[in-house]
């Protein structure tokens, strides 16, 4: 015999209340409608299945249907089932929550933001991805959306290879390559594996983000800082003697976060030979390394010696950071302990979203995207440089040859009252504080505005509240 309640209609939790089955059923659904569990349009199983579900007989429910159909609970009409009334049920009687305290201004939601570290999203190629994701998913092998390989899709490793080769100067082989769920994803992995390799500091540059700080301690790592000074880290000082300790480095060389600079190239040829001479390990942040507006990308540190630098890479500043889907090229001798990393902690970006990718990718459709929003971010960079100049002209522009944000210099003593004027003009914006290591000394005041991240049709308004605020 069929299983009714197994093939047939939606499921409808009922709890029969009462002695009398149809009356009991009467009460539940309309204690179900009441108190918003059954939403008014919601189509009711029928009277077949329900009474199978049940276990009662289809008149009683019948019945039950019929008469909250009187009550005005219920409509039934010929094609279109039994569905909840249309119409304002009263609520269940809840004790009144007291009057949520209003929010000042400077908690309230921001009308704009110019927060670093976002692109636009509502520049996301919605049209483009869904085509790419409809030839993927039709194309992709049953075992695809099984649990695979743990260093992720090899059609989406094999486009990275490519890409990664062609358009940053990577040495990428699919097998050196890991997809992760992002940049922290990728450095906790990295962290854990130095860790057993018995590596007890990372020196980490003097600007930076605190949240890859954090994760790199919590690993149990201690993490030194490098000086900075106009031309970037100086990386020479991981030969000193108070660095000896020392066993990798994470570094921003095509465009440092925050401060915008690019790493010279003796200061790159010194971190690398600083690592040869130490076996030591380069983790490369390649950090928007794709927007460069007035010469061509730097490369990746990683070409200069692929089996001592570690590649990391994400598509969030290209397409959106809620993909979370990051990769790294990975020198020969890690790989597969990388891998094995991985595969204990069980993170993995979804099968269709690193299908879909890796055929964005061989489309060429991410090429296409990438320099219409270089041509979108290169605009609104030019338009915030004009508008400081002509309303803000005490403001020094830094970092602005690459990236999606720029470094406004601060009269000092000055940074924390803009950045609170910014709050109470509804206006999201962070200091340079924000990304000091705790061992750097404060010796400027900044501004570290993120010209990526508002939506076009809030840029206007965003750079108006930026020059309102400025001293």
């Amino acid at each position: 015999m069929t299983d009714d309640w197994a093939t047939f209609g939606a499921d409808l939790h009922v709890e029969l209340r009462g002695t009398g089955l149809r009356t009991g059923l009467m009460d539940a659904l309309r204690e179900a409608v009441r108190t918003g569990r059954l939403t008014p349009g919601t189509r009711l199983p029928s009277s077949r299945t329900l009474a199978a579900d049940l276990g009662i007989a289809r008149n009683t429910v019948a019945d039950a249907y019929a008469e909250l159909v009187a009550e005005g609970w219920l409509t039934a009409r010929q094609g279109s089932g039994t569905r909840v009334a249309r119409r304002a049920a009263p609520s269940a009687r809840r004790p009144a929550a007291a009057a949520a305290p209003r929010p000042s201004p400077a908690r309230s939601r921001p009308a704009y933001s110019l927060v670093a570290g976002s692109p636009d999203l509502a520049s996301f190629p919605r049209a483009e991805w869904l085509k790419a994701a409809r030839r993927a998913l039709t194309a992709a092998p049953h075992e695809a959306f099984g649990y695979g390989d743990t260093r992720g899709r090899i059609e989406l490793r094999t486009a990275l290879a490519d890409y990664l080769a062609r358009a940053r100067g990577v040495y990428a082989e699919p097998g050196r390559i890991v997809v992760c769920s992002g940049f922290v994803h990728g450095l906790m992995l990295l962290a854990a594996v130095l860790r057993r390799r018995r590596v007890r500091e990372v020196a980490v540059e003097s600007y930076g983000l605190d949240l890859h700080w954090r994760r790199l301690t919590e690993a149990g790592l201690r993490l030194p800082a490098l000086p900075f000074d106009e031309r970037g880290t100086r990386t020479e000082e991981l030969a000193g003697p108070e660095l000896k300790g020392v066993g990798a480095v994470l570094l921003t060389p095509a465009h440092q976060f925050p401060m915008g600079v690019a790493l010279q190239p003796g200061r790159r040829a010194a971190a690398v030979d600083w690592a040869r001479r130490t076996n030591g390990l380069i983790l490369e942040d390649d950090y928007d390394g794709e927007f460069r507006y007035d010469r061509q990308p730097v490369g990746a540190l990683q070409g200069l010696d692929p089996d001592r630098v570690v590649y990391l890479g994400t598509a969030s500043k290209a397409l959106a950071p809620g993909l979370r889907v990051g990769w790294m090229v990975l020198p020969e001798s890690l790989a597969e302990e990388v891998a094995a990393a991985k595969g204990e902690s069980d993170w993995a970006s979804g099968t269709p979203d690193q299908l879909t990718l890796a055929e964005f990718i061989a489309s060429g459709a991410y090429d296409r995207h990438v320099r219409a929003m270089r041509l979108r971010y290169r605009r609104r960079r030019d338009q915030l440089v004009a508008a400081l100049a002509e309303r803000a002209p005490g403001i020094r522009v830094s970092g602005i040859a690459a990236g999606l944000h720029a470094v406004l210099e601060l009269p000092p003593g000055t940074e924390a009252s803009v950045v609170q004027a910014a709050a109470w003009q509804g206006l999201a914006l962070e200091g340079l504080a924000r990304f000091r290591h705790p061992a750097t000394p404060a010796t400027r005041d900044a501004l570290v505005v993120g010209y990526g991240t508002p939506p076009d049709s809030a840029w206007s308004g965003a750079l108006d509240a930026l020059c309102r605020v400025l001293p």
